[in-house]
């Protein structure tokens, strides 16, 4: 005879940080709801994000936490809940945060909240005296990105091609943008001829980006977690998408996003984390490259000009 678990469970959350942040609202439902007030939050890896929430914080740790097997872990169920194997996530029928609601909570789709990101007073005047007057943070590659000698190769093929990339910083300027660039790694724009310099800071954590987002007057990005940050913290963004759908990983229906799809007419849905298919990533090859006239409409689009669709 089957009987229901009565035992609290730990969510195992894995993948980018914007896969985290995707699962807060789901998380925060599931605390409101009360039926399980002893469960816990397990980052597979070290994540901070979630540091400061009024109702996650106490409840989340991450895998090297000292005796979190002994102490917690034997005693409970452990989920890992899987957004890309959920069948209305793969339909395009709900976002990735719906995904990660659909599996916690078991309501079906449903409209959530945003995700809440406490940022610290510190962490928010460091991230606005990182902001000049008409400032863009700009994060051009996705997880995926790796650099070989002098160019840019992304399996994934969601980050903005390098020599577009060049081009939007040079026009973003001319039109008196002061650019933040969010990378992971320092690139070398020595012989790129912009007007002004392009502000690229190091070593900074996910939470003083998102300081630094707030702050700013516009986000321009591909499908990464700079977008995320974007949304949760209210900034007007702007992102360049390719392989993936806008429905599925970005927020096409929120007020302050502009979606720029380059693959609507030739994507192809790729079956990250349910097979594995090698033609997909071939055929989207080259999906997020833009023309001249492509690169005009983003910067239009960042400076907030009329534009026609």
């Amino acid at each position: 005879m089957n009987t229901i678990s009565k035992r609290p469970k730990a969510f195992f959350l894995n993948g980018g940080m914007g896969r985290i942040i995707s699962a807060i609202p789901a998380l925060e439902k599931y605390y409101e709801e009360g039926n399980d007030p002893d469960f816990i939050v397990v980052i597979e890896g070290i994540c901070d994000i979630l540091k400061g929430h009024p109702t996650l914080d106490t409840k989340t740790y991450d895998m090297y936490h000292k005796n979190l097997f002994h102490t917690k872990l034997v005693n409970m169920d452990i989920v890992s809940p899987e957004p890309y194997r959920v069948n209305e996530y793969f339909n395009q029928k709900c976002s990735i945060a719906q995904a990660f609601d659909i599996l916690i909570n078991k309501k079906g789709i449903r409209d959530l909240p945003k995700p809440t990101l406490n940022l610290s007073k510190e962490e928010l005047i460091a991230g606005r005296k990182a902001i000049e007057e008409k400032t863009v943070v700009i994060q051009p590659f996705g997880r995926a990105i790796q650099q070989i000698d002098s160019s840019f190769v992304d399996k994934s093929n969601r980050s903005i091609e390098f020599f577009n990339l060049k081009n939007l910083i040079r026009k973003l300027q001319e039109k008196g943008f002061a650019v933040i660039l969010m990378s992971e790694f320092g690139i070398d724009f020595k012989d790129a001829g912009f007007p002004d310099e392009v502000a690229m800071p190091e070593k900074v954590e996910l939470r003083q980006w998102a300081a630094i987002i707030k702050y700013a007057d516009e986000f321009l990005g591909c499908d990464s977690v700079g977008q995320h940050l974007a949304y949760a913290v209210g900034t007007s963004a702007n992102v360049v998408m390719g392989p993936t759908y806008p429905i599925n990983t970005s927020f096409p229906n929120a007020e302050k996003f502009k979606i720029i799809d380059l693959g609507q007419m030739s994507r192809e849905y790729d079956p990250i984390r349910i097979s594995f298919d090698e033609r997909l990533s071939r055929k989207q090859e080259g999906i997020m490259s833009m023309t001249p006239e492509i690169e005009d409409y983003v910067v239009s689009a960042v400076n907030g000009e009329p534009i026609e669709e």
